[in-house]
């Protein structure tokens, strides 16, 4: 495989070296969901290392980060830590979807907002008779108006709203676009209930916001960078949204002990994090508490975990998030992840984040396993390896 690790400034975007000389610490790694990361080394130390303007071209927050693989974007992110130790450089970066961790939202957002309409009759009935004033036996006082629920919005609305706010504040578009469809459900209760609102005074922070919302919707994600143009000089990068998931069920991918698999991590239980109930603490205090519980008996001892979230109020909520870490916590043997090589079984970059795979390998003490895992993370090796990491894909509640 031809690699090549490319530096473009962030702001504008401009290509400063088309291949920087890294070694790497640890693997690039990309995750459903998350930003992933990469780190390496500059040794000794290079001239070339800095741009025409004398700043250096690895500079933290300034500068983006690729690696090419085949003609291929593979990892793409922004150079994020940087430590000097005599001559050696040591580069730390995550991918661009790190950027709203740590930026506060500073507008107002709200879902599902409780509307009280003004009562036309209020204050003409100063004797508190049943009566219009002045209008006795004749105009009656009707009941107020019914407080309704106000206008919704979609989840990955809400979504895209946070993204563009961070991007276009001063120095903050980094150059991200978000897939445009919309996921169907709507953020807060129709009714008015349970309002979902985001608001600057709270001061929320954007990337635990959009964690949150992708958690408790729940919904998939992935970062994806390619070229933009014919001639390779623009880099796009987009954030697809999966509804409710992405990835599918990969029955053209076969992936085996003694063929394409080279090594696998220990097969795990659940161990001390096995629950078959589960326990969700949402908004409020005390008996006001907004509560579930969700069970799901297996024939083993009964075993329970609490999740707080104080974000959640509705009932449907709690019990959403209530299976979703169930889900999680009463399956069976899983192998966390795998080591592979190229090979006609499934070749280099023919799954994607999300995908689900049917893992086939022999364990000891267990005997062969043959049993669907969903890919949550890869890790390209320069080596011609790589590593996905695994969940078991019964243990996704969607």
């Amino acid at each position: 495989m031809a690699w090549r690790y490319i530096a473009q400034r962030a702001l504008p975007e401009a290509i400063l070296d088309w291949d920087v000389p890294l070694s790497l610490s640890s693997n690039p790694r990309r995750e459903l969901s998350g930003p992933g990361s990469l780190t390496g080394t500059i040794e000794p130390e290079y001239a070339r290392m800095r741009g025409a303007d004398g700043q250096p071209i690895l500079q933290e927050w300034a500068t983006k980060l690729y690696l090419e693989v085949d003609g291929h974007i593979r990892w793409g992110g922004i150079v994020t830590k940087t430590s000097y130790e005599g001559s050696k450089a040591t580069i730390q970066a995550e991918g661009l979807s790190c950027y709203p961790h740590g930026i506060p939202y500073e507008s107002y957002m709200i879902s599902g907002q409780l509307i009280t309409p003004k009562d036309p009759f209020a204050g003409k009935d100063k004797n508190h008779d049943g009566w219009v004033d002045g209008k006795k036996g004749t105009q009656r006082v009707p009941p107020p108006p019914k407080p309704y629920g106000g206008p919704r919005i979609d989840a990955f609305d809400a979504f895209r709203n946070i993204w563009a706010h961070v991007q276009s504040r001063p120095y903050g578009n980094i150059g991200l676009t978000i897939d445009q469809h919309d996921h169907g459900e709507k953020l807060g209760a129709a009714d008015g209930s349970s309002p979902w609102e985001l608001a600057w005074w709270d001061n929320p922070d954007c990337g635990s916001t959009l964690d949150t919302l992708t958690r408790t919707i729940p919904f998939d994600w992935r970062e994806d960078h390619s070229w933009a143009t014919s001639d390779g000089n623009e880099i796009s990068h987009r954030l697809r949204l999966g509804r409710p998931r992405l990835g599918g069920k990969r029955h053209d991918l076969r992936f085996a002990g003694d063929e394409n698999i080279v090594a696998i991590a220990r097969p795990e239980g659940m161990g001390d994090d096995y629950a078959n109930e589960v326990v969700v603490l949402g908004r409020g205090e005390g008996r006001k508490m907004a509560r579930a519980q969700i069970a799901r008996f297996d024939g083993r001892l009964r075993r329970v975990t609490t999740v707080t979230d104080k974000t959640l109020v509705s009932p449907t909520a709690l019990r959403r998030r209530g299976e979703l870490e169930l889900a999680g916590r009463t399956k069976a043997l899983q192998i966390p992840s795998i080591q592979i090589v190229d090979h006609p079984n499934a070749r280099f970059g023919s799954w994607a984040l999300g995908d689900d795979i049917r893992v086939q390998v022999h364990v000891p003490w267990v005997g062969d396993l043959d049993v669907w895992h969903r890919i949550v993370a890869d890790e390209i090796s320069a080596d011609g390896t790589v590593t996905l990491t695994l969940r078991r894909s019964d243990s996704f509640h969607y």
